[in-house]
Parts: structure tokens; sequence; C-alpha cells
């Protein structure tokens, strides 16, 4: 069985973990989506690059999330999301496509 795309899933998991919280307005929610995507994310990190690779990826994906909070104050919500979300998706682009 083939592995998922761990870059769609972590970005999507910013992203959606964040549209899912502001139009339900329940933070939780979010969180939940976020923390689903990050283990789903960090399940396939480790299978397709290793284990320190794996950590290093979700260290960035948390990193990620707290980061995008005082980036938005500076650029709005949604821009801050999806450029957390587009370094993350590289991030875990080049790092597991080196585990291949």
């Amino acid at each position: 069985m083939a592995g998922v795309n761990a870059s769609v899933v972590a970005a999507g998991g910013l992203i959606g973990g964040y549209g899912l919280a502001r139009w339900t307005k329940r933070r939780e929610l979010g969180g939940a989506a976020l923390a689903a995507a990050g283990v789903v994310a960090a399940r396939e990190w480790r299978r397709t690059a290793g284990a320190v690779p794996a950590a290093a990826l979700t260290s960035a994906y948390v990193a990620a999330f707290a980061g995008s909070h005082p980036l938005a104050k500076k650029v709005g919500a949604w821009p801050a999301v999806f450029t957390v979300a587009g370094g993350i998706a590289a991030a875990s682009w080049a790092v597991a496509r080196r585990g291949r």
C-alpha cells in the first residue's frame, strides 16, 4: 500500500485546522484537525525518511503553527497560514525526497 503525501497532509493540517477553528468558532476542533494531520504526517515522515528527519519535521510543523500567530499580526491570518503551510510543505518534500 502506498503512503500518503506527507507534504500535502502537513500543509492541509495547518490550513484546515485554522479554517475549521475559524468557521466553527471552536478552537479545539481546529486543534484536533491540526494534531491529527501532524500524527499522519509524522508517521509518513518516519516511514520515508527515518526517525531523526521525522522528529525534525514534526518540530518544524509545531514551530510553523506557533510562528503563524506572530506572523498573522504583521500580514493577516490567512496569508500567515498559507505562508507557514507552504514552508512546511517545501521542507517536507525536500527532506522526505532525500530519504528515498
